[in-house]
């Protein structure tokens, strides 16, 4: 996904059913923070389009990892 694709163009939520906030500070499966993930339900469309670019340009989590 690029950075140009509108929120319609993807899943609502980054979450692939990998979720590490309890260990980690960021999530190894989709790449967002604690906060992030606890509060998705309540950010903007803006807010969330944010976060997925940020987490599609950072690449490092396992959604983003080829197969």
């Amino acid at each position: 996904m690029s950075s140009n694709d509108s929120l319609t163009d993807r899943p609502d939520s980054p979450c692939i059913g990998i979720c590490s906030t309890l260990f980690d500070e960021i999530c190894q499966g989709c790449g967002r923070t604690a906060a992030e993930v606890s509060n998705w339900v309540f950010f903007s469309d803006e807010e969330k389009q944010a976060v997925w670019e940020r987490i599609t340009h950072e690449g490092t989590a396992r959604r983003f990892r080829q197969r």
